[in-house]
């Protein structure tokens, strides 16, 4: 691809989860920020209250950014009391954007702030272009497409929709459930996730328990766990004993593991996605100012020279955050086994958040820890230009408030140390104010056990099993299963019918039914495949 055929600039849009993650991600390189307050929007920790998420469109449009406000949750009654006072207060400053997902909410702004752009949320699991059609034709300006959709789905769509803007989710956490629809949690902890409210049941830890046919239960212990085998037996599959196994920390039969599509972001750049999303409001600076800076630089080098482009700098520093190991998602249509951690549900990474720079006194940075560090600790500023950090070893800490210095710092109660410019020999001080200015983050290496580094290395594999690069078949255990006969429900790709189920994602995404999908494409409506068709 030439410069010139290169469509318009794709937005990288970030999460804002306070006024600080906002700041940190205009600083790191966003074109727009997601902002809510905690009550009208589907995240309840969002550290936002109406006069501060004022202060930041205001901050985001001095720096010639964009901004969008959530008010995506699906109301109830109780909920459409404050809507005036929320919309009213909002349309002094002008916000770029609304992000909704009830219809009622569409129409209330439609009549009381015509001016403001409404974008349609994934909440409303837009997955066609008939369904982003029917948005565009109320209103819609944007609309963020379902995390179900796949690339291909996604490019028809482009094609088929293009007086409406797109948006797709690039990186953050996943959901089992259709686009974050899910009662689970209203079911186990009585707190909503269509409220904002999520208690993320799916990835709890589920121990097995035992209970003899007296109703007395067996205590299973470090002792006696062996002694024991444990299975479920599906209805449709009598006799067939599906062994449960769980180590000392549970099992983890819902947790997907994170979304990560940096090996896939120059095919959403060529196609001319509108807006590429992180998720992450509850996340901390770290994680903004670490996503942002690597998808802004790498956003930056495919526009710069899209032929030579390639993902492998930047993911080396998605994989510094702590995850729970990445996938590529619904990408290529259909899921394996790789997107889910059945072993843990805990994040890993090689790297901590140290700090933050909260502010230059003089030549001297004034540090807020995030985390303890102790003499020899070697501290990696990020600088939101440039992919390599500025590295610099600490032998003694100054505590900022008192001057007292010592061999360790720890975080708490606004701690901040004191650090000279004079310690970083190789630059002069007004370089690094320009490097490093107020926001910047700073990590340090975190010490893992042989458990944790196991878990690690393992979270980077299974990216590169994705990516083609490495050999899977030791993480892509065989699905057994066998035709599709009755209400038996058919796994793994020997088990399809074959037949062009809806639903089915192995038929609709498998190259062994490529023509057999052309084949039913000249069927009549209700027509099914036949063997001969598929032979």
């Amino acid at each position: 691809m030439t410069q010139k055929n290169i469509p318009h600039r794709s937005e990288l849009l970030m999460p804002a989860g306070s006024l600080a993650k906002l700041k940190t991600a205009i600083l790191y390189g966003a074109d727009a920020v997601y902002a809510g307050t905690p009550d009208l929007s589907l995240r309840t920790q969002s550290e936002f209250s109406l006069e501060e998420l004022l202060e930041g469109v205001r901050f985001v449009h001095a720096h010639g950014k964009r901004i969008y406000l959530t008010l995506n949750l699906f109301t109830h009654n109780r909920d459409i009391e404050k809507l005036p006072e929320f919309v009213q207060t909002v349309r002094k400053v002008a916000p770029d954007g609304v992000i909704v997902a009830d219809q009622g909410v569409l129409h209330y702004l439609a009549e009381y702030a015509p001016e403001l752009d409404v974008h349609v949320s994934t909440q409303a699991n837009a997955c066609s272009w008939l369904t982003v059609q029917s948005w565009a034709k109320m209103g819609a300006k944007l609309c963020v497409l379902a995390r179900e959709v796949s690339f291909e789905e996604l490019k028809e769509i482009r094609e088929k929709c293009p007086d409406i803007k797109l948006e797709a989710f690039i990186h953050g956490a996943m959901c089992m459930t259709y686009s974050g629809r899910c009662l689970l949690s209203n079911y186990l902890a009585e707190r909503g996730a269509n409220q904002g409210n999520c208690a993320q049941s799916c990835r709890w830890n589920y121990k097995v328990r035992a209970r003899r046919k007296d109703g007395s239960e067996v205590e299973i212990t470090p002792e006696n766990k062996d002694d024991f085998d444990f299975f479920l037996e599906e209805e449709f599959r009598p006799g067939e004993l599906m062994k449960l196994e769980e180590d000392d920390r549970g099992s983890y039969i819902l947790n997907a593991k994170d979304l990560c599509l940096m090996p896939k972001l120059d095919e959403y750049l060529r196609i001319g996605i509108d807006s590429l999303k992180v998720e992450g409001r509850n996340k901390s600076e770290y994680y903004a100012a670490v996503t942002a800076r690597a998808y802004r630089l790498a956003i930056d080098a495919w526009y710069a020279d899209p032929e030579s482009w390639t993902p492998d700098p930047y993911l080396r520093e998605i994989y510094t955050l702590q995850n729970r190991g990445y996938s590529l998602g619904f990408h290529e249509g259909r899921l394996t086994n790789i997107a889910h951690n059945y072993e843990r549900t805990d994040t890993v990474g090689g790297w901590l958040f140290a700090g933050v720079i909260e502010r230059w006194d003089g030549d001297d940075i004034i540090f807020g820890l995030r985390n303890p560090l102790v003499s020899g600790s070697v501290v990696e500023f990020l600088g939101p230009n440039d992919i390599e950090p500025i590295r610099l070893r600490l032998y003694e800490f100054i505590d900022a408030a008192s001057g007292k210095v010592t061999e360790k710092a720890s975080p708490g109660q606004g701690r901040a140390v004191r650090i000279p410019a004079s310690l970083f020999h190789n630059e002069d001080s007004a370089n690094l104010k320009r490097m490093l200015p107020p926001f910047s983050v700073g990590r340090t290496e975190a010490v893992l056990n042989e458990d944790r580094q196991a878990l690690l290395q393992g979270n980077l594999m299974s990216m590169d099993v994705e990516r083609g690069l490495r050999d899977g078949s030791e993480a892509r255990p065989t699905l057994k299963g066998r035709a599709h006969t009755g209400k038996t429900p058919a796994q793994g790709l020997d088990s399809c019918c074959g037949l062009g189920c809806n639903g089915c994602l192995m038929f609709w995404n498998d190259e062994k039914y490529e023509k057999a999908r052309e084949t039913l494409k000249a069927k009549k409506i209700g027509q099914m495949l036949k063997a001969e068709d598929i032979a």
